[in-house]
């Protein structure tokens, strides 16, 4: 019985003393190594709480400072891991990682400018690493530096052949700056090595798509969407190849497929809606050229002279762009292209006046693009306006000296305002810029009008 009572009460002491240990406060480094730990086991609410109490019970501890602010990036607080990273270099102002993070965190918050501050002071502190020249250069892709991007990739490759993040990167900047065969032998390169690689198979997808390489395109996109089949993207991309070789009922199925995964897809409003107006009609196609305009919607803002010649000239060439000539492109964030669309869709529809709206718009959002005044030259023209017709020629001939139908249109409304010998001119130019119709009238007309001056 006493060595029963003996051996209670050595347990009770000893789990007392167990306790009393479990309540000694722990020094930092001690708080510091189980946030390790606890890091390593990706608990990052635990990882969070041991580096607290590192930084509490040390206050100059600058490598808790340094690894809470991991622990914060991986919970998604990036300001503030970037005000323990602040706080970390006030501590160690020649800490290399403190600074390459920060420079990573910001980045993430576009402040591009106080991201290149901490990368090159990562560089002057450390200048053979390849982690500082990437992560310089995606920081400049992204801020739209792209030749400056493309030096730091390189150098980064250089120091880190056959990274994955690397050439992955250096392949998107490639692709901006229209190197397309660069951009797809680096993405090709990643794919060698890990061939389920979403974002390279549909990075290569795009560079082939913008290559003119439609077959490539579509390989790609399909095992893409194989390997993520809820990526609204990856169908949006594989619709525009798709209508752009005019197949356009299974492109507008993409299209359908995006926006059922994501119907505020704008882009894919505006591709099924051209879709739409070559398959079902421009009143459907108008319905989504509207939406495409209102999601998100960027803020904006003489007597008719007609002849049977001018009637007869301009409609064809009016018939000719709406069918052929205004192929399917990518809507570009000010969205200019869908109004240019809408509005050719509603002039086709009879509303003249709404389609001026349109095109007013599409030139405010974009003012220098030449196509978007020869269109609204057309319809001008079609209307009476012929002296805002030729003011919208001379626009885009000026912004696009090779645009032939443009020199066409202003030739056919010169010579039938009596200006026989410059209209002619014009016309002579659209056929040596390759619209051939302008030959048509030359022979029929500018002939005649050369022998009768004589």
């Amino acid at each position: 019985m006493n060595k029963t009572l003996s051996i209670y009460c050595f347990a009770f002491l000893s789990l007392q003393s167990a306790i009393a240990f479990a309540q000694l406060p722990l020094s930092a480094n001690e708080y510091y190594e189980e946030g390790l730990k606890r890091l390593t086991s990706k608990d990052f609410a635990g990882a969070l709480q041991a580096f607290t109490s590192a930084i509490d019970t040390d206050p100059q501890s600058t490598k808790g400072y340094y690894q809470r602010s991991l622990v914060k990036t991986n919970l998604g607080d990036l300001q503030g891991a970037i005000a323990d990273l602040d706080q970390a270099i006030e501590l160690n102002p020649q800490d290399v990682n403190a600074f390459l993070y920060r420079g990573i965190n910001r980045t993430k918050t576009d402040n591009y400018r106080g991201a290149m501050q901490d990368f090159n002071r990562a560089f002057e502190l450390d200048p053979t690493n390849p982690l500082v020249y990437y992560n310089r250069g995606l920081c400049r892709l992204k801020a739209n530096f792209y030749n400056s991007a493309l030096a730091d990739l390189n150098k980064a490759d250089g120091l880190l052949p056959n990274d994955n993040a690397i050439l992955t990167t250096r392949g998107e900047c490639k692709s901006q700056i229209n190197d397309f065969k660069g951009a797809i032998a680096d993405f090709t390169q990643v794919l060698s090595k890990t061939p389920d690689k979403v974002q390279a198979l549909a990075s290569r997808g795009y560079a082939y798509y913008r290559d003119n390489n439609n077959k490539g395109a579509l390989v790609d996109f399909d095992r893409s969407i194989k390997l993520d089949p809820l990526n609204a993207e990856l169908y949006y991309r594989r619709g525009l190849v798709k209508a752009r070789v005019n197949n356009f009922e299974s492109a507008q199925a993409d299209f359908d497929k995006t926006l059922s995964i994501d119907p505020t897809h704008y882009r894919a409003l505006f591709s099924r809606g051209y879709c739409r107006g070559r398959t079902e009609g421009k009143r459907e196609g108008l319905a989504d050229l509207d939406k495409s305009i209102a999601i998100g919607s960027t803020t904006v803002k003489s007597k008719p002279y007609y002849s049977d010649f001018l009637i007869q000239t301009v409609m064809p060439l009016l018939s000719y762009v709406v069918r052929d000539r205004y192929r399917i492109s990518e809507l570009t964030e000010d969205r200019s292209e869908a109004f240019v669309l809408r509005g050719l869709y509603k002039n086709s529809l009879g509303d003249a006046k709404g389609a001026l709206t349109d095109l007013n718009q599409a030139i405010d959002l974009n003012p220098i693009s030449g196509e978007s005044y020869f269109i609204r030259s057309i319809i001008k023209s079609s209307i009476g306006d012929q002296k805002g017709a030729i003011v919208d020629c001379n626009s885009a001939v000026k912004l696009t000296p090779t645009h032939a139908e443009a020199f066409y249109l202003r030739g056919v409304i010169r010579y039938d305002s009596g200006d026989t010998q410059t209209g002619c001119a014009d016309l002579s130019h659209a056929g040596e810029l390759g619209y051939s119709q302008a030959y048509t009238l030359i022979s029929s007309k500018c002939n005649r009008a050369t022998v009768q001056r004589r």
